[in-house]
């Protein structure tokens, strides 16, 4: 009895019917294009979380191929000022300052001053011996040596073991040196009356949370990262950052303090805590020191001010590979680090990365309708973003709430998703 297959055996053939058979789950590769109907969806969702307050207010912006495609400003920037949501509102950006931090850092890394595995203490001598504190089974907090130097690529990764310092096992010590509970939710400093490097200093005395590279761990790190560009670069974070990102690429919004005299364009902090919105206190939890405050501590992990427009124009560069309208910020290969997962596992095993200065999205499904090779983060005061190659998109939205205790950030990318089309 013959053995031979029926179907031809030439491997070209084969691979041939292979590669036209559709794969189980494979998302769509086709280009996708807005469908201008479908995004009246994403207009009635954005003004139903309005009238049934559970925001006062919010900016939504999506680029393809760096062309504004979907843009809304709904709602109330100061509902007690009377002052609308607009375009060109400017939002408290929080840990979105990190992303920029991190091009900063790759910025110079590529001209030579840094290296991604130096240790951190050749820019910062307290961070040459860290310590991690380890609580015991019978609650007592022991201080340990750190096993290895805490690395600039740590930092980027946030695989540094350093956290905000609010654990109860170590927020004491932190709130003694000004940090932790002393510094509002942990990350703000914009009321500090000392440049970044000196509360960085600080910070290096104080025991981590966990060992380097053992952990995915949110915390001080960009802030560090934003004092090692100031040892580098020889000048303050934010004069390199708008020397070398923000001002080539037009960036005229994007800043870490607001002049007074535009005091009115900035959006009003609200919280959802209860399930609707109501205006949040002043101070470090609430509308912060981003007007009148001291301006001597240019946060790079939580610090930075933008609008819709510039903070989509900055990831567009992104998408584009680190250049736009003939401004080169990076490399192409310089953002392929930063939008490829740089930490296994540690981040999340569900299909979700971080790179050096973005969450990454591994697998298909992981971040709702993202695709693969997607990346973003977002923000204390709940703004997000999300870039997608797939589709050549861009998306941000910006709201100014903390706590948010909404499901807006994930609905809104749902929203916008449904809307690309074929």
């Amino acid at each position: 009895m013959s053995t031979r297959s029926p179907f031809p055996t030439t491997p070209l053939l084969l691979i041939a019917l292979l590669s036209s058979l559709p794969l189980c789950g494979q998302q769509p590769t086709k280009p996708l294009t807005i469908d201008r109907a479908r995004t009246a969806r994403i207009d009635q969702f954005l003004q139903r979380y309005v009238d049934e307050e559970k925001i006062a207010g919010a900016v939504a912006l999506v680029l393809q191929d760096g062309k504004p495609v979907y843009e809304k400003a709904v709602g109330w920037a100061d509902k007690e000022a009377g002052r609308k949501m607009t375009p060109t509102t400017i939002f408290r950006i929080a840990s979105q300052s990190k992303a920029i931090t991190s091009t900063a850092v790759l910025a110079l890394v590529e001209d030579g001053k840094i290296a991604l595995a130096e240790p951190v203490s050749h820019f910062i001598p307290t961070f040459a011996k860290t310590t991690v504190a380890v609580k015991g089974a019978d609650g007592a907090v022991s201080t340990v040596p750190a096993k290895r130097a805490i690395t600039i690529q740590d930092l980027l990764t946030h695989t540094a073991g350093i956290s905000y310092g609010v654990e109860p096992h170590v927020a004491a010590m932190y709130a003694a040196k000004g940090l932790g509970p002393n510094a509002g939710n942990g990350w703000y400093t914009a009321d500090k009356d000392e440049p970044i490097c000196v509360t960085m200093e600080r910070l290096g005395t104080l025991p981590f949370v966990s060992q380097p590279g053992e952990a995915f761990v949110y915390g001080y790190n960009t802030d560090i990262l934003g004092c090692v560009v100031e040892k580098a670069s020889g000048m303050p974070l934010d004069e390199f950052v708008r020397t070398r990102i923000t001002g080539p690429l037009g960036l005229k919004d994007t800043r870490f303090f607001i002049p007074t005299a535009e005091r009115d364009r900035l959006a009003a902090v609200y919280g959802s805590a209860s399930g609707k919105y109501s205006r949040a206190a002043d101070g470090s939890k609430g509308q912060g020191s981003y007007v009148d405050g001291p301006r001597k501590s240019f946060a790079g992990g939580a610090g930075l001010t933008s609008t819709a427009h510039d903070y989509a124009r900055f990831l567009e560069m992104i998408r584009n590979g680190g250049v736009l309208d003939g401004v080169r910020v990076l490399s192409p290969r310089t953002v392929g680090l930063m939008t490829t997962n740089q930490s296994g596992t540690l981040h999340s095993t569900t299909g979700l990365g971080f790179g050096y200065g973005f969450e990454t999205v591994d697998r298909y499904g992981a971040n709702g309708m993202a695709g693969v090779g997607a990346f973003g983060w977002g923000g204390a005061y709940g703004t997000t973003y999300l870039v997608d190659p797939q589709s050549h998109s861009v998306l941000v939205l910006m709201i100014q709430l903390m706590p948010n205790a909404t499901d807006i950030q994930p609905k809104f990318y749902t929203s916008v998703f449904q809307a690309l089309t074929n």
